[in-house]
């Protein structure tokens, strides 16, 4: 039996997948057990890491170390490319609301901390940079405060980071809960219905200036008879197609710009809801149709953009009209109905609504490649590619004035904002950064239970003999404060005084903290991406200023 002995307390590559995998499926499984109508999902695998490196079982160090910051960058690269594309927009909206709550709470966790750091004397200045780091749940802050006092060249620096460690081991595992404490107190205060706060992100979505509104009109208006296509649009100077006319004969027709419009005829316009008292005035009289039912040969089809040269072409340089005899009328883009405008920029995995004849939207289909093969197919050029990019980013030394050691994005903030600028603006330099959504989630998934394994094992072997003292019980109440009080202040004032969505209050504190494991569970509850959204918002600048902070602190205090 000495081969399976060696899986337990080898030191090869097969030991420490073994023990990764033990610790990741028996916390998946505990993840999904339910306190109080609550579960922890993926944050259950820290603690059950925790407990396996509390027993001895470790795995090297060097292993131990790229397996976490791989899984990291895995987790954290996911998400850009989820959010990427309503990044922007969300910042234009609420980002900057958002950011300034964030350092709102940035700040309150250093003024916490400083307090804590003057009122008890025992407290050495870089046990509490790792207790706040730990608090935070932010580990490249605590690798960048390391770094900074290697780099001051102090003769103590080696055992001076291994206390720096052990605070942030004995402040992470509370900090976590503290953040899904503070949501859960905050949903209490406001007694908030988590179906409701998503009802209304749903709704919000709904009413989009470029969500689609089909309605069907009876052109009765006498200053629009006898004008064509074209000169509608130029009366009503708004996004709209006119997907079909029915003429008073009983035919059905695809109108080009050309088209003449007639007294009475039947048209099916696609536009913003926004808009529907511009055509009830310009028109005519809405109908009720049911243009399924009507004989004709027009059909309408959705077809699947599929071929990566299309990537970043206008819609009007498809010519459809003119070349294909077909209407498009809207662009489904991850869930999201776009309005079909000429200036719209096609993406691959766009899904277009087009009417016209079967035989001219077969030949649209052959030209836009409509093969969900093709989709199923993972882009790893432009996985890679951007994790390359993200991890140079991220590796950049920042020099600010004032500082004699620069400051650095990490392996954290680095691919996030590549994944976000590719997921953007990738397609302009021909990048296909498509990503099923099974994909996406498998490796948000893979990253963060890799992620938190390592982190458990990490803290396992001294977590018990630190945390179970005098001394350790104080840092983990220190660390809990500093995680704590800022949230529920921030939060509270952000529901309070903004009215803001629940959801957006969870991904605002667990971006604020740079944790991924609350997010996860932000995700899970909400059950849609207004966590990920409002995160992957503040997460950039929140990471900057934790790694500068803690930075900050160490040449300050040392």
């Amino acid at each position: 039996m000495d081969w399976f002995i060696e899986l337990f307390n080898g030191t090869g590559v097969a030991h420490a997948i073994f023990i990764y995998a033990i610790v990741i499926a028996f916390g998946v499984i505990l993840g999904k057990v339910r306190v109080f109508g609550i579960s922890l999902g993926a944050t259950f695998v820290l603690f059950v890491g925790i407990i396996i490196g509390h027993f001895g079982l470790t795995v090297d160090s060097g292993i131990l170390k790229f397996i976490q910051e791989f899984g990291l960058i895995l987790f954290i690269f996911s998400i850009g490319l989820q959010v990427g594309p309503s990044f922007f927009s969300s910042f234009k909206e609420g980002g900057l609301r958002l950011n300034a709550l964030a350092m709102a709470i940035i700040a309150l966790n250093i003024a916490i901390a400083l307090s804590i750091f003057s009122f008890d004397d025992s407290i050495k200045f870089n046990e509490l940079v790792g207790i706040l780091s730990g608090a935070v749940t932010n580990t490249p802050g605590l690798g960048a405060a390391q770094q900074t006092l290697l780099e001051q060249h102090i003769p103590n620096a080696s055992s001076l980071n291994e206390a720096m460690s052990m605070g942030y081991a004995a402040a992470y595992p509370l900090g976590v809960l503290g953040i899904l404490l503070a949501m859960i107190i905050i949903r209490a205060i406001f007694k908030i219905d988590i179906a409701q706060e998503a009802k209304t992100i749903e709704d919000e979505n709904n009413q989009s200036q470029l969500q689609p509104h089909v309605l069907t009109y009876k052109v009765t208006n006498k200053l629009i008879f006898n004008r064509d296509i074209m000169s509608l649009h130029n009366i009503i100077d708004h996004n709209f197609v006119v997907s079909r006319i029915k003429k008073a004969d009983g035919s059905i027709l695809i109108p080009k710009f050309e088209t003449k419009i007639e007294e009475n005829d039947l048209m099916l316009i696609v536009m913003s809801e926004q808009d529907e008292e511009i055509f009830d005035a310009v028109i005519g009289p809405k109908v009720d149709m049911d243009w399924k039912a009507e004989p004709t040969q027009v059909v309408s089809r959705r077809i699947l953009v599929t071929k990566s040269e299309l990537s970043g072409k206008k819609l009007g340089s498809l010519r459809l009209r003119t070349g294909y005899k077909v209407n498009a009328t809207r662009v489904n883009r991850a869930g999201l109905d776009l309005l079909a405008s000429p200036n719209l920029g096609l993406q691959v995995g766009d899904r277009i609504t087009v009417v016209g004849n079967l035989d001219d939207i077969n030949r649209l289909a052959d030209k836009l490649g409509n093969s969900m093969r093709r989709l199923n197919e993972p882009n790893m050029f432009t996985m890679f590619l951007g994790i390359l990019l993200g991890i140079l980013v991220g590796s950049i030394p920042l020099m600010l004035p004032g500082m004699s050691v620069p400051m650095k994005l990490g392996l954290a903030g680095g691919p996030l904002i590549v994944a976000i600028m590719l997921s953007r603006w990738g397609y302009k330099i021909k990048l296909v950064t498509y990503t099923s959504s099974s994909a996406n989630l498998l490796l948000r998934e893979l990253g963060i239970c890799l992620f938190l394994a390592s982190v458990g094992l990490a803290a396992g072997s001294d977590f018990f003999s630190t945390v179970f003292n005098s001394r350790g019980a104080t840092w983990v109440f220190y660390g809990f404060l500093i995680t704590f009080l800022p949230l529920i202040i921030v939060g509270t004032y952000a529901r309070y005084r903004f009215k803001l969505n629940y959801c957006s209050i969870m991904g605002l504190l667990s971006g604020a903290l740079t944790d991924p494991p609350a997010l996860a569970y932000a995700n899970k509850t909400a059950s849609n991406d207004a966590p990920a959204v409002a995160y992957s918002t503040v997460y950039p600048l929140t990471m900057f200023l934790r790694v500068i902070s803690a930075q900050i602190l160490i040449l300050a205090l040392a």
